[in-house]
């Protein structure tokens, strides 16, 4: 059998693990009990299987603006690229729904786990522990858990990482450009993946990781002169190529971040410069580092349940799980487990092969673990503060798939260690053996002190063991279940160490050879995480309305013209949006700042859901019953199901959605414009809020108003990114749309470009003049249209460059004997 055929036979392996370790989810006709799946991720792909075979490669890269969610979304194209991941829609047709959500997942393991496997490759692993390395990545619960949490495009982006450092790592060994731009390329991938902050911590690591490669390339080799500006060159050169190959999603996503929430102009993260407060943008500091992983949680990479397994989510509770999350983060989906078995392995490289390739691998793991403690290390705080970047993003936790890679890297070369047979007879291996011998005593130790002092314990930590969550009240009972099942998860790390100290107690003695040693410890591996993951591994049923089953709502409001929306106030959002019926609100963690501010200010019996075209609000009999005496005042009922548990109101007073106003009100600040929307005192359909000084004469407020009004308007086309309208105007007047003010809008009136102003806050506005005008608005932001034509130009250089690898690979092959 020659070595590619070995490779391939372990990928098979890897493959076949996979596939009956996540078994459970795959062959299924459930769906995985998420709410970020279920409410959200799966109504976009629901409908990939009954798509025609020739429509999954079909591309139209254009900046979309979708009328049916937020009351218009966007990302001005940034989430384009997300066409060109043609093997996602391929696994999302090929597989059965809803289970394709789960064959998606796994499908990315196997991929991170191949990727894994050729890194510890290149580094000099045998294929037994690149074996191991590759497991350890995709079965850590660190990052298997996030199945729970249902982020599956995050698991997705994290599966490009190892194959980014192997052809990083390549390109160093090799000195050649093609590795260079190939690393580019697959950052570009990982970044169409849309988990942004996955994609910028990955580029963090690169950029480490590179900056300390080149130095040991400086000091190993003595490099100077020609060969360092070479080595410079192709680092600079992948740099440039990233961000010329991403620039159809980086270049949008730059410009859209700008205005949002966390952008610089969110007036977040306030800092004192010269005795004046200036806006730094991005999300402020307590937001940011909430999700900052509590230094006494490293204790969990030994005990993993020791501050409970998960939080409690919608849905029946899991039957494995006795006590959920209660540490100090606000709460979390998922596990800070990567297995016992790294941590066992992990001194073995580090007392026998300490080459440049360990202390990297290390510090992956050693600085990734004091990222992800956040606001607890005066590390990130630094980081937070004058890095770019870092303060846009929350949770840094989430940087822990870095360490776990590091581990897999050090376990395969300790595999290859544990294969040494003069490896057994070395001092310094029987110290190693020791110290593994010494942590389940340790262990047991810790079990004894908690067992005795149990009383002692508790009473010490009881403000902390009582704390209350979302779906627990702080009680007796409680503070017993969480120090239970501490103990017992003590008792579990205590048994399951012994039997790893076992097993190279074994092999030390001779009666153990060094293969069956490894498989021994891969075994005691997967059922040490299997159990851990289990408890993450949830199914459903799938949702009766993603089936297609129309409800009595949703087919009463199919009925309602698109320039109208609803509030569902009785839960999710998005099963009308998918069946096309626009939303006012939808959750999202970015939002634009303008429309925050809003919807921190929104208020139901207000102008603001006239303006904004809410016709319909949908809610429970129950609330309806509850809030009546208020929503009466202002919504009349218009629908009842038939069961009687649900209802629709409805809003005479919404707008239509254009309408001329021929007062205009300069407000001068957003705090000023947002209180006007809720006094009455200011009729909308009239008066028009403003930022600046109108460019024509209008009127002023409690100015007579002719008996026909200002005029008419048409409109003609109402699509997602180009409205048509005809405005007969009698007046000097604005045209207000109920639509959002967006910087990518740009407009024509008789075909001359013309300016859109904000108003209203959140609204778009053109001022008219008398006459009878044809008005257009486009969606076509300059950012999206600049990064295309860079991407498509990268994509074609790196063809031309494969195109040319391939021409020299053959002509070798052709050259020898």
């Amino acid at each position: 059998m020659n070595e590619r055929r070995k490779d391939l036979l372990f990928l098979a392996m890897l493959l076949a693990v996979l596939l009956l370790f996540f078994s459970k989810i795959l062959f299924t006709h459930q769906i995985i009990r998420a709410p970020d799946i279920i409410a959200e991720f799966y109504w976009g792909v629901r409908d990939y299987g009954t798509r025609a075979f020739l429509d999954l490669w079909k591309v139209n890269l254009v900046a979309d603006w979708n009328i049916y969610v937020n009351s218009g979304l966007t990302l001005e194209g940034g989430g384009a690229s997300g066409q060109l991941l043609f093997l996602r829609n391929l696994v999302f047709w090929l597989f059965p729904a809803p289970a394709n959500v789960a064959w998606y997942i796994v499908l990315h393991f196997f991929f991170a786990a191949t990727g894994t496997y050729y890194l510890c490759r290149l580094l000099g692993a045998g294929r037994l522990g690149a074996f191991l390395g590759g497991l350890i990545f995709v079965l850590a619960p660190e990052n298997a858990s996030l199945i729970n949490a249902g982020h599956v495009m995050k698991l997705a982006t994290i599966s490009f990482v190892p194959w980014v450092f192997y052809f990083f790592e390549k390109g160093f060994q090799t000195r050649r450009l093609v590795y260079f731009l190939t690393t580019a390329v697959v950052l570009a991938l990982q970044f169409f993946h849309t988990h942004w902050q996955i994609a910028y911590y990955t580029c963090l690591a690169v950029a480490c990781y590179g900056i300390a490669r080149s130095i040991l390339i400086l000091r190993e080799e003595q490099v100077v002169g020609k060969e360092f500006a070479r080595l410079l060159g192709l680092n600079v050169a992948l740099l440039v190529f990233f961000l010329t190959t991403v620039a159809i999603s980086l270049a949008p996503l730059a410009n859209w971040a700008k205005e949002t929430n966390r952008g610089v102009n969110s007036g977040a993260n306030v800092v004192a410069t010269s005795g004046q407060k200036t806006a730094k943008g991005g999300l402020d500091r307590e937001e940011a580092m909430s999700w900052s992983m509590p230094p006494e949680e490293t204790a969990a990479f030994v005990i993993p349940g020791l501050f409970g397994f998960s939080r409690q989510e919608g849905g029946d509770n899991p039957t494995n799980i006795d006590v959920y999350y209660w540490g100090r983060m606000n709460f979390t989906q998922t596990v800070s487990y990567m297995g016992l078995l790294p941590w066992l392995l992990l001194p073995l490289p580090l007392i026998f092969r300490r080459d440049r390739y360990t202390w990297l691998a290390l510090a992956a793991v050693v600085v990734g673990v004091l990222f992800s403690m956040g606001k607890y290390t005066p590390f990130y705080n630094l980081l937070f503060d004058y890095f770019p970047g870092i303060n846009r993003f929350r949770v840094p936790k989430m940087m822990m798939f870095i360490p776990v890679l590091g581990l897999g890297v050090l376990s395969a070369r300790a595999v290859d260690l544990l294969l040494d047979p003069a490896l057994r007879q070395s001092r310094e291996f029987k110290r190693y053996i020791t110290g593994v011998a010494l942590v389940p005593i340790a262990l047991l130790l810790f079990l004894v002190i908690e067992v005795a002092g149990a009383r002692t314990w508790v009473n010490l930590f009881l403000e902390m063991l009582a704390q209350p969550t979302r779906y627990q009240a702080s009680s007796e009972q409680l503070v017993a279940q969480r120090w239970g099942n501490l103990v017992q998860e003590t008792g579990i790390a205590a048994g399951l160490s012994a039997l790893f100290a076992g097993a190279y107690f074994f092999y030390y003695r001779g009666r153990l050879s060094a293969r069956m040693l490894i498989y021994l410890l891969l075994a005691l591996f997967i059922c040490d995480v299997g159990r851990v993951n289990a408890k993450f591994l949830v199914l459903t049923n799938e949702p009766q309305q993603v089936k297609g089953v129309k409800t009595p709502e949703i087919q009463f409001l199919s009925a309602m013209p698109k320039e109208y929306r609803v509030i569902p106030m009785d839960g999710d959002p998005m099963q009308y949006a998918t069946a096309g019926i626009p939303v006012m609100f939808t959750s999202n963690p970015v939002q634009q700042r303008r429309w925050q501010e809003f919807l921190d200010s929104f208020n139901l019996l207000s102008s603001m859901p006239d303006i904004i075209n809410v016709k319909y609000l949908l809610l429970t009999k129950q609330q309806f019953d509850q809030d009546k005496g208020t929503l009466l005042a202002k919504y009349r009922p218009a629908f009842t199901s038939p069961d009687g548990n649900r209802m629709i109101l409805e809003n005479p007073n919404v707008l239509p959605k254009a309408w001329l106003t021929p007062v205009a009100v300069q407000v001068p600040s957003a705090t000023e414009a947002l209180g006007a929307l809720q006094n009455p005192q200011f009729d909308l359909r009239v008066v028009a809020l403003v930022e600046s000084a109108p460019p024509i004469p209008m009127l002023v407020p409690g100015a007579a108003l002719p008996v026909m009004g200002p005029g008419q308007v048409r409109i003609n086309k109402y699509e997602a990114e180009k409205i048509d309208l005809d405005a007969a105007v009698s007046m000097n007047s604005m045209l207000v749309m109920g639509e959002k003010y967006y910087k990518g809008w740009k407009a024509t009136v008789d075909g001359k470009p013309t300016e859109i102003y904000p108003v209203d806050h959140v609204l778009r506005g053109i001022y008219l003049t008398p006459g009878t005008h044809k008005v257009e608005m486009v969606f076509d932001p300059t950012p999206f249209k600049i990064g295309k034509t860079l991407t498509l130009v990268s994509f074609a250089v790196f063809a031309l460059f494969l195109g040319r690898e391939v021409w020299l690979a053959r002509r070798a092959k052709g050259a020898r004997p």
